[in-house]
């Protein structure tokens, strides 16, 4: 998975965060410029991770299909990076579904 992307979400998430507590105006111009960028960059990860899934079953299918061309260890270690790259996916998820409730939970 992208770290580049998810620094970006982070940032953007942070700005936002300073702009509800009263920040500066730069922090508001960065969520601004934002986010136009935050769904491409969070689909792109998304698409990064499925394309790693894609790929391990796929080297997998081979491998089981008796293919000389794949490797038992390319496959596992394939596998697990898929693996990885879901899990990360999901606690970015599950962070930004943290941070939305806190916003919902805002008293106005």
């Amino acid at each position: 998975m992208d770290t580049k992307g998810i620094e970006q979400m982070l940032n953007l998430l942070h700005s936002t965060a300073a702009q509800a507590a009263g920040g500066n105006a730069k922090a508001a111009e960065v969520g601004a410029a934002g986010d136009a960028n935050f769904a491409q960059v969070l689909k792109s990860s998304i698409d990064q991770v499925n394309n790693a899934q894609k790929q391990a079953t796929q080297m997998a299918e081979n491998l089981a299909a008796g293919s000389s061309e794949q490797n038992l260890h390319e496959v596992m270690i394939a596998l697990q990076t898929a693996s990885i790259s879901f899990q990360e996916m999901v606690q970015v998820r599950n962070r930004l579904v943290s941070a939305y409730q806190d916003v919902m939970n805002m008293q106005v």
